[in-house]
């Protein structure tokens, strides 16, 4: 029997009034639980307060360098998939972190952390290769 691979968000009354739900592919799937994964601070769910990474516990901070904060998230990214999701083997993260600035004003300029996460991997099901980009802005910084 093919496994079925639902959409998120998951709208629990398509369940329950007898419904279909949108499904996908397992390679979206896994990209959905990685973008949640990513963009998950330790203990926002309460349910499970390990669920999440690092990336959120450093988010505003400018005193440590770029390449221990892209080892201390490239570590808890990692660790995370590792114990999270299962239908990848193989998995290698590298984070990038640059910083952009931009003019909102004649005289004001915001400076940005951008990090760009990529994820490599095997599905385990099918054996194909995965891959997953994942880009947004941290910390930001006005002057």
């Amino acid at each position: 029997m093919a496994q079925k691979f639902y959409t998120l968000p998951l709208k629990p009354i398509a369940f329950t009034s007898n419904n279909e739900h949108k499904t996908c592919s397992i390679k979206d799937s896994i990209g959905a639980f990685l973008h949640l994964l990513a963009t998950t601070y330790f203990g926002e769910c309460t349910f499970d307060e390990t669920f999440g990474n690092a990336l959120w516990d450093v988010d505003f901070d400018n005193l440590t360098s770029n390449d221990r904060l892209r080892g201390i998230i490239t570590d808890s990214i990692q660790d995370s998939i590792n114990q999270y999701e299962k239908r990848l083997g193989g998995v290698d993260v590298e984070i990038k972190l640059t910083q952009e600035t931009s003019s909102i004003r004649s005289n004001q300029t915001i400076a940005r952390k951008r990090i760009d996460i990529y994820i490599t991997g095997k599905i385990k099901q099918t054996n194909e290769s995965f891959s997953y980009v994942e880009s947004f802005y941290i910390a930001p910084i006005s002057f």
